[in-house]
């Protein structure tokens, strides 16, 4: 039997949030921006919650029907010579302002951003995955793989990259199952764990 999956609204939101915030609890990448399990617990869920509120906007959240499972995807344009500058610019501001709403006195927040945002690819319009979520006590069901190949099976219709980061060893098997292959360098964060980018060419039938 499938899995039944929609698209995601603002009453959603909070749904979304807490099922990132109880995912990456131990994610490693979220282990470093955050340490320290009690400060942790406290401080992540509005990272959660600001990255919910940015895809909300600007991109799209997929959720499965039973709410275990969500996918949060940014489509990137081509570059545009006229606007490049612009949205550079409006670009090295975000991670300050990320920063600033949810943490100002943790460097770790805007660091992460101007991190990942430095290998992500340009020049080629993509859908990016930007995280996806499985609740704990559901994982290893396929929910994430099901939440990602619905997505993948339109970029390979209409001819569009994918990229992603893995954060883990773990997931980044995963990605490499689904046709993701290392893009570049692997990211290695200051006194931190490695993250992974990941690209994946359409595939043809």
């Amino acid at each position: 039997m499938g899995v039944a999956i929609r698209v995601a609204g603002e009453g959603d939101r909070e749904q979304v949030v807490r099922l990132l915030d109880e995912a990456f609890q131990d994610d490693p990448v979220s282990r470093w921006v955050f340490p320290g399990d009690a400060y942790r617990r406290m401080t992540h869920h509005r990272l959660m919650a600001a990255f919910t509120d940015i895809v909300l906007a600007e991109g799209r959240i997929d959720v499965t029907e039973d709410g275990a499972a969500c996918a949060l995807w940014l489509s990137v344009p081509a570059p545009d010579g006229a606007d490049e500058r612009a949205d550079g610019h409006a670009e090295d501001e975000g991670p300050a302002q990320l920063r600033a709403a949810v943490d100002p006195d943790n460097e770790r927040v805007e660091l992460i951003g101007r991190l990942t945002a430095d290998i992500h690819p340009a020049g080629r319009a993509h859908e990016y995955l930007w995280m996806i979520a499985v609740a704990p006590q559901r994982q290893g069901e396929g929910l994430g793989s099901a939440l990602i190949e619905t997505v993948l099976d339109r970029c390979d219709r209409e001819a569009l990259p994918a990229y992603l980061e893995a954060s883990s060893a773990r997931s980044r098997t995963l990605y490499e199952r689904l046709g993701f292959t290392l893009a570049g360098r692997p990211l290695d964060l200051p006194d931190g764990p490695r993250m992974w980018p990941m690209w994946r060419d359409p595939q043809s039938a």
